[in-house]
């Protein structure tokens, strides 16, 4: 089976060129996050996820539950997501739109994870330093996790830089065994 985030890239890019093209992306950005929040609500997922829900009555109710949150495009998606099953996809959709928003937007995002909370200082002078190795503006949310034993790893995008001392004891365990 696919990957969600496999699945769900070709819809959420399909609503950024729309939203593009209409000049309006803060709008689908409301629209997807509004429906993806519907789909994460529990007794929406089970409805979803039963079997015995025929499509169009899951279609109609849906598009109740959304009322004017939607405009016709937005509607439309929900419709084409419906006929293909795809419907508890729309976090995923809404996740990847944002992404592409961000990314036209040079703003990328950052996850920055120390073994000790950093000083605000250290944050700052870090996310300048990021900016200026990606020449775009950053995001970044910070989080500790004292499993790292020591220092620090980030991620942006697809890259990761690991300088903490467990990525650096896991890469001479595998350099050592290999």
């Amino acid at each position: 089976m696919a990957e969600i985030s496999t699945i769900a890239r070709p819809y959420a890019v399909a609503a950024y060129k729309l939203g593009r093209e209409q000049k309006a992306l803060g709008k689908w950005s409301e629209m997807l996050g509004f429906a993806a929040a519907v789909t994460n609500d529990a007794q929406i997922k089970a409805y979803i996820q039963d079997p015995k829900v025929v499509s169009s009555d899951l279609q109609t109710t849906f598009l109740k539950v959304c009322g004017d949150q939607l405009n016709e495009n937005g509607q439309n998606l929900v419709k084409v997501l419906v006929e293909y099953g795809r419907l508890s996809i729309l976090p995923e959709i809404s996740s990847a739109f944002e992404a592409l928003k961000a990314q036209d937007e040079g703003t990328l995002d950052a996850e920055i994870i120390a073994a000790a909370k950093p000083s605000a200082a250290e944050v700052k002078d870090l996310v300048k330093r990021l900016e200026a190795k990606f020449g775009k503006k950053i995001e970044a949310s910070v989080s500790v996790d004292p499993e790292l034993i020591g220092g620090i790893k980030i991620i942006v995008g697809d890259t990761v830089i690991d300088a903490s001392v467990k990525g650096q004891l896991q890469n001479l365990a595998y350099t050592l065994t290999a």
